[in-house]
């Protein structure tokens, strides 16, 4: 077996990377938060959310806060477990090599 076979192309991009990162270490995080920790624009961290729940790897919750619109989102079970499986298989590409 490679041992890249576990990285995984859905988090190959930094925003989907970060994204996931700070959804492993919170319950749950708004688009807000997620925007102002990234730094990035609406529409880049919208694409990226949308791919990210297109696999199944985050939950997304739409609510109102008052009379504002609020979109939470929240690492799903598989999420978790694919992106544990993709940094123990970057960790064994950085410190075992090939």
């Amino acid at each position: 077996m490679s041992i890249i076979n576990n990285i995984n192309k859905a988090f190959d991009h930094r925003i989907r990377l970060g994204i996931m990162s700070i959804l492993m270490v919170n319950e749950y995080a708004d688009f807000k938060m997620l925007k102002e920790l990234l730094g990035a624009t609406d529409g880049n961290l919208a694409s990226h959310t949308k791919a990210l729940e297109k696999e199944a790897y985050i939950t997304v919750e739409k609510q109102f806060i008052g009379r504002k619109p609020n979109t939470r989102y929240a690492a799903s079970k598989l999420g978790k477990l694919e992106f544990k499986k993709h940094i123990e298989a970057l960790e064994k590409l950085i410190y075992k090599g090939p």
